[in-house]
């Protein structure tokens, strides 16, 4: 161990010595570094981007889709969800959440403008991620409510009240056979450009107001990973014979491939960065091993083994690269840190990861490597030069 230390601290004198030839070898693996380190961090970031955005339009990443088979006849909307509830509280899912769509006119309003609607549970809230500019969610007490409640966007609320926050609730008359005046309690983010209205509401009510303008499209059952796969046919089996013909489809796992893919990409980038160098590094302690022939030979004369020079050129560049991959990995981090997010990604991450340690890992172990791989080749020479040549050198 003693030897260990006192190699090293032999390197990093020799180092200070030879500062300037070094620190300029060290700059391009400081930088490949901070790209790998940095790049890798980043990806990561990207990757849980993606995965909300898309867990956003089709649910969470164990989301399991139900589509109606068309085979048989079905029960009306209320009693199709009766029965899907039935179901998945026989297999304990914390979460699911019907997708229904409304034919609903509101009262005012400029000519021939529609409006999408959407009638769901509180549970779709968590399940696609929904995010609000402003008031609340459902929650499951809005259900016993004597009128309903409207989550909206920017557009209804322009169309229909007046441009009023959606946190000051105001009211709008659904048209019917009996109007139904309705409080809107939240407005959802605009998800693209020259969107028009958008509306949704709870299925109980609609179901309960609105029974004949109601149709059921699909529904969505978040559920453990390890079980994703086997509960689709179950649930389609159970679902089949309960009269809700629908068939269970599994989650989708293309954007997984997809960051893998992108992750291998940017670290063989960053990896052929970090070679280059490393071979100004190798460049740098052969002619410093050149220098130091007639010092190895001196120091051989003396009983220094083989072994301990090579090793200790060997440290040399291991050494050097060690600091350069720390101040790389620094200044990855500080990046990461302050980058901004809204404006990469376009909205901020709900479950933003923290600063992966693999990241730091990868990137300091390449630059060990490259400092191991830059100093084999000087440290093979100066430990064959014979020791009679290098003190007369």
């Amino acid at each position: 161990m003693t030897g260990v230390v006192g190699a090293i601290v032999e390197a990093w004198d020799e180092l200070r010595i030879h500062r300037v030839r070094v620190l300029l070898a060290l700059v391009g693996v400081a930088c490949a570094v901070t790209a790998i380190t940095g790049i890798t961090a980043a990806v990561t970031m990207f990757g849980q981007a993606m995965q909300e955005q898309n867990e956003r339009m089709v649910g969470r990443d164990t989301t399991l889709e139900a589509w109606s088979s068309g085979m048989g006849a079905m029960a009306t909307p209320a009693e199709t969800d009766a029965l899907v509830d039935a179901v998945a509280a026989r297999y304990k899912i914390s979460y699911h959440s019907v997708n229904a769509y409304a034919d609903l006119a509101v009262r005012g309003g400029p000519d021939g403008t529609y409006v999408e609607w959407a009638a769901v549970d509180p549970d779709r809230g968590v399940i696609t991620r929904q995010g609000l500019d402003s008031g609340r969610w459902f929650t499951a007490a809005d259900a016993d409510r004597l009128a309903p409640v409207l989550v909206v966007n920017r557009a209804f609320l322009e169309a229909y009240a007046d441009g009023a926050p959606a946190d000051t609730h105001p009211r709008v008359v659904i048209e019917g056979a009996t109007p139904v005046a309705a409080t809107v309690i939240g407005e959802v983010p605009v998800q693209w450009t020259e969107e028009g209205p958008r509306a949704f509401l709870l299925f109980d009510q609609a179901a309960r107001w609105f029974p004949d303008r109601l149709s059921v499209d699909s529904y969505r059952f978040w559920v453990p990973p390890e079980i994703a796969e086997e509960l689709a046919g179950v649930l389609t089996r159970d679902l089949a014979a309960a009269g809700a013909p629908f068939v269970v489809q599994p989650p989708m796992t293309d954007h997984l491939v997809l960051d893998k893919v992108l992750q291998y990409v940017v670290l063989g980038v960053g990896g052929f960065a970090l070679l280059l160098g490393g071979l100004g590094l190798l460049n740098i302690a052969l002619v410093t091993v050149r220098y130091r022939i007639r010092e190895i030979g001196i120091r051989r004369s003396f009983g220094a083994t083989s072994g301990r020079v090579f090793f200790g050129v060997l440290m040399e560049s291991v050494v050097a690269t060690t600091v350069a991959g720390l101040v790389g990995v620094v200044i990855a981090v500080a990046v990461i840190k302050y980058i901004p997010i809204e404006l990469v990604f376009g909205r901020p991450i709900d479950d933003l990861p923290p600063f992966p340690f693999d990241a730091a890992a990868v990137g300091m172990a390449c630059a060990v490597g490259i400092g191991a791989l830059a100093g084999l080749i000087p440290a093979t020479y100066a430990v064959r030069v014979k020791v009679i040549d290098a003190i007369r050198y």
